[in-house]
Order: structure tokens, then sequence, then C-alpha cells
């Protein structure tokens, strides 16, 4: 953990983050990312120089059966044991999703259902700041994807100010790899919730990151050198303070 914890520390002082008295929600799906992302900030709130403070919301998108949850309560304990507040919102995303519009090509209006019902609910509570756990591979297979479907060099900001709600996003985990996430969250045991979206492993994103790991075995340095080139060109809004600019550690996506 302390390695994630240095880097999301990096992370948040190359992007100015984190301004004194900011209060960020963390948008908490049950999944690794965002359970390690919860813990890297709630560990960074005791001891770094800017104050802050932390809530939990989780989305639940529901179930096929409108009379059925998931189970987000190993969560709540974790947030309690954080001493952060928690917040689980019902929704019927799925069931509008898979069963009202039977969706066959569902992640998109999904993305956009779960983003509005997060952005309503942290407006209701006079929140301005939330921090995803978007982390570095997502990253770099965002920018393949945008490159190979799309046709453009586009990725989601490290920062990302939306002026029509006057919230701000943040992604403190881009410099940690999925790897890294994976079992730092396996060894510490987080209560991760199993995902039970039909279409989850048979996506675009899955067919992207498939690839990636392909090309990673032939050249060895094909992910360090996508993120850096994204931080070079720069992408919109993804060069660092120049006075920080210096490489990732090489073990950041170990």
């Amino acid at each position: 953990m302390n390695k994630i914890l240095s880097l999301t520390r990096r992370c948040v002082e190359d992007y100015s983050m984190i301004q004194p008295g900011d209060r960020i929600a963390v948008g908490v799906s049950g999944g690794k990312d965002s359970l390690i992302l919860l813990m890297a900030l709630a560990k960074l709130k005791k001891f770094y120089p800017v104050p802050f403070t932390l809530e939990a919301i989780t989305l639940d998108p529901g179930t096929e059966d409108l009379a059925q949850g998931n189970d987000f309560g190993p969560v709540q304990r974790l947030c309690q044991d954080l001493d952060v507040p928690y917040t689980v919102i019902p929704t019927q995303i799925r069931w509008v999703i898979f069963n009202a519009r039977q969706e066959k090509n569902p992640c998109a209006l999904c993305s956009k259902m779960r983003r509005g019902a997060l952005h309503m609910a942290i407006q209701d509570r006079g929140i301005r700041k939330i921090a995803l756990g978007h982390h570095y591979d997502d990253a770099i297979e965002t920018f393949y994807m945008s490159l190979i479907f799309e046709g453009r060099l586009s990725c989601f900001q490290p920062v990302t100010y939306l002026d029509r709600t006057g919230i701000t996003q943040i992604r403190p985990l881009l410099y940690c790899g999925e790897s890294l996430i994976r079992r730092t969250a396996q060894r510490l045991e987080l209560p991760v919730v199993r995902s039970t979206c039909p279409v989850d492993g048979s996506t675009k994103r899955q067919e992207i990151k498939e690839l990636i790991y392909e090309l990673q075995g032939r050249y060895p340095g094909l992910k360090a050198q996508t993120f850096g080139a994204m931080q070079r060109l720069p992408l919109p809004a993804w060069g660092p303070v120049e006075h920080r600019r210096r490489p990732l550690p090489e073990d950041s996506e170990e």
C-alpha cells in the first residue's frame, strides 16, 4: 500500500488535484480500483499538508430483478474503519438498459446514466469534486480505443472541470498500474464486489486490453512509451506541472 500511496500523492501534486478545504466524493463501485482509491485518499488525508475531507458514494445499478439488490455491507464496514461517511444510492440503471431498452451495445448508455446519477448525488450534498478510480492501464487503453475506433488522439483528463455542473473530476490513481492495484487489493483482502454486468469481459475495452497485453509482450516498453507520449504531446490537460515533470518509476505498472 505504501507504493500506491506514494504514487497517488505524486499524481495529486503533479496535477494540483486537491486544494485547501476540498470536500471530495469518492465514487466507489465496489471494484478493486475504487476501493484502493478510497484507501489511498483516506490515508493521504491523515498527513497531507493540504486539508481536505472525504465521502464515499456508491451507485447500486440494481439487478434484473428489481426486488433484489447488491450487498455493499462489507464496503460500508470498510468505510467505517476508515472513518469515511458512506452512502449507497439505489438505481434501476441495469433494469433500464437490459430489460426496458434491451441495449445491444450498453456501455456508452450505462456510463452516461451512472455519471449523471453520481453527479446529481454529489450536487445534492453540496460537493463539487469527485475522485474516480481510473488508473495507468485505463488511460493507455482509452488512448488506443480512441485511436483505433474513432481515429482520434484522445483520452480522459487527469483533472476535468465540467462547466455545466460545476463539478471537477480528479483521477489520483493514474500513476498506479492495474497489476499493482490488483495485488495490493488481494494482499489487503479488500471486500471487492464482483461485477454482475452481463457483458463484463466481452467489451471493446477488453479487446484493446488483450491487444495491449500482446503488444507489450513483444515490445516491453510500449505502455511506458505511450503514457509518456500522452504527457509530452501533451494531450489536453495531460502535461504535468513543468517543474515536477519526471519519469515514472519502472515499477509503477508492476
